[in-house]
């Protein structure tokens, strides 16, 4: 009896498995990218440092958007420190401050002066070296928001703001590539900026 007759079952499996190994290989290079949602609209902001910050100051680099205000009572503290968790498994990945930065970006400039922000963001120990809080004209902030990134932000008759908790992944090319809901982890989101670094 030959070998090949001997051993066709084990032959056989060895063969589907290569086969597998092929599919599952070509299937991962060939995940879709994620879709283009639009284009991020250029801004002029202040960033706690006094310097002026725009969009092409972060050109080259897959970035984070956050809108908040830092009189939030409640989710802008809690998105704000799971930003901070991604912050911490980028820097271990090599990636924060050179292949990705946060822009933070208040729609209260006039209760968040830049010492404001800065007191804001020293509780959730932000390395400012990669991430910018950002204040600028208050309609301009609105339109950013509204029009690049469908966070939709309303101001009510008592000077309180309501608005949506929503964390947009921009490409280094300026282009608004996700949102993450408030229910993405920090784990969930540092892999979607080092995937978006790859590209």
């Amino acid at each position: 009896m030959s070998l090949l007759k001997k051993y066709k079952w084990t032959w056989l499996l060895l063969a589907i498995l290569i086969l597998l190994a092929g599919y599952l290989l070509l299937t991962s290079l060939n995940k879709p990218k994620l879709p283009v949602i639009g284009p991020v609209e250029s801004f002029s902001m202040e960033n706690v440092d006094g310097r002026t910050i725009t969009l092409a100051d972060t050109q080259g680099q897959v970035r984070l958007f956050y809108f908040f205000f830092s009189n939030c009572p409640d989710v802008c503290p809690l998105t704000t420190f799971r930003l901070s968790q991604v912050q911490d498994i980028l820097k271990e990945k090599g990636l924060f401050g050179k292949d990705a930065s946060f822009v933070s970006v208040t729609f209260d400039p006039e209760r968040d002066t830049l010492e404001n922000m800065k007191a804001f963001g020293d509780k959730f120990k932000v390395d400012y070296s990669g991430w910018y809080f950002l204040r600028g004209d208050q309609q301009q902030t609105m339109d950013l928001a509204i029009n690049s990134f469908k966070t939709l932000i309303t101001k009510d008759q008592s000077g309180n703001f309501v608005h949506a908790d929503l964390i947009g992944l921009v490409d280094r090319d300026g282009n608004l590539r996700d949102i993450y809901r408030p229910e993405a982890t920090a784990e969930e989101i540092a892999k979607g900026v080092a995937n978006l670094a790859k590209e």
